[in-house]
């Protein structure tokens, strides 16, 4: 063989060796212990070195085709595919979906194509500097639940929010599509997952004011000895769900990788179908594409023991997910609650007194309720000019009382006994002669 020749580390080692074997300082025996080979096989290398020499011990596959080498149109018509199409997709995205063309190749094969072509760049890997913490062995025993802001509808559309929930334990997702990281968006989306999976025992949050709050407890906080929870943290408290505080991103670090996961595959399958707007999002979502991506990344718990829990018997989650606050009775018997009025109804059993305090809940599809002692009460509510009225007409059927005026009398100072005496005393001093 004319020119250079590459040999590989293995092959330069069989050389170094079988030069032993031929100046005589080793059996062909030895050599084979010392390659690792059959005796046989080592006694054909041997003998092919010494007809050909160095070019002997070279594979003979080195510099061909491979007889699996797929064809040069079928790579043609591939790579171009992927110009027209799934341009910055990652390999193994754009393998799926040329496979859904009828265009399979494997997803490294076709790394291999776009990394020749100049159309996917390398990756460098970061060195892991956190020590990994073990997946929890059940499933729904921690749930890690978080936002991903993203321009999920490219880069001329407005910023919104995926709620995104992951099992810790098999890494299963489900996403929730919403304006912002709400704490209406976050109990919708814990909805969900309660409706599909049940109650998880515990859920790993970052510190945002939608999952828990630094501030002072309120009097009657004090009173009852409980600490202050948002209405989120409420919801939780009544489903027995803890709330775990995260300290940093990487102690959540399984969602935040699955952020990733749907700024890649989710923002590229809104583009493909066209969709603009939250309600197509989470249509694409509930659809078939969060399932998926569970189908291709969630694994089996290292227990078979399912964690949830069912709802307690008798509970509605409507009245669990909902923003509660304590309010006063005036005496007119109205309840104030985001500037707008309510009177309570006479038909109510019990009645609430005046000054009395109340719960008004909102639900999340805009429902008002009033409960007094946990009964809900009737109500109606009162327009402004409705509440003028009414109060005007109470003060003509009560006009305040007549006040009596009474004329002032200055008070004379008031003599002690030893004040009387002392004057007696200085009276009779004047008239001595």
């Amino acid at each position: 063989m004319a020119g250079p020749l590459l040999m590989s580390s293995k092959e330069r080692r069989r050389k170094s060796v079988f030069g032993d074997v031929e100046s005589g300082r080793i059996s062909l025996r030895q050599a084979s212990d010392l390659l690792g080979l059959g005796y046989r096989q080592c006694k054909r290398s041997y003998t092919r070195y010494r007809a050909e020499g160095d070019a002997g011990l070279v594979h003979r596959g080195r510099g061909r085709s491979s007889n699996r080498r797929s064809p040069s149109e079928f790579r043609d018509r591939v790579v171009r595919r992927y110009e027209e199409q799934y341009q910055g997709y990652g390999a193994t995205l754009a393998a799926e979906k040329l496979a859904e063309e009828g265009l399979e190749v494997d997803h490294e094969t076709l790394r291999r194509w776009l990394l020749s072509k100049g159309l996917l760049k390398r990756r460098r890997k970061r060195s892991e500097y956190r020590s990994r913490r073990e997946r929890r062995p059940r499933f729904g025993e921690l749930v890690q639940m978080d936002g991903s802001h993203h321009r999920w509808f490219g880069p001329a559309g407005e910023q919104c929010c995926l709620i995104n929930m992951v099992d810790d334990a098999t890494g299963l997702t489900l996403g929730f599509m919403a304006e912002e990281e709400t704490t209406r968006a976050c109990m919708m989306q814990l909805w969900q997952w309660i409706d599909n999976f049940g109650v998880p025992q515990a859920l790993y949050t970052d510190k945002k004011t939608v999952f828990v709050t630094d501030g002072e407890p309120t009097l009657e906080e004090q009173l009852a000895n409980i600490s202050p929870k948002t209405a989120f943290g409420k919801a939780c408290e009544k489903l027995g769900i803890e709330i775990i505080e995260a300290n940093s991103p990487q102690a959540k670090g399984r969602v935040e990788r699955n952020h990733g996961v749907y700024q890649d595959r989710f923002v590229k399958e809104l583009a493909l179908r066209g969709a603009t707007t939250i309600a197509e999002a989470n249509e694409i979502l509930a659809s078939g594409f969060v399932d998926s991506l569970n189908a291709k990344f969630a694994r089996p718990p290292a227990s078979e023991e399912n964690a949830h829990l069912r709802v307690p018997k008798g509970l509605d989650l409507a009245d669990v997910f909902c923003f509660e606050e304590t309010r006063t009775v005036q005496n007119d018997w109205v309840v104030r609650h985001e500037n707008v009025h309510y009177q309570i109804e006479r038909e109510n059993y019990p009645l609430p007194r005046p000054k009395a305090r109340v719960v008004v809940r909102t639900h999340l599809d805009g429902r008002v309720q009033i409960l007094y002692k946990g009964k809900a009460l009737q109500y109606a509510p009162l327009s402004p000019e409705a509440l003028a009225s009414q109060r005007k007409a109470q003060k003509k059927q009560n006009p305040p009382k007549a006040q009596k005026i009474v004329a002032f009398k200055p008070k004379t100072a008031s003599r002690t006994p030893w004040q009387q005496n002392v004057t007696l005393m200085f009276a009779d001093t004047k008239r001595a002669p």
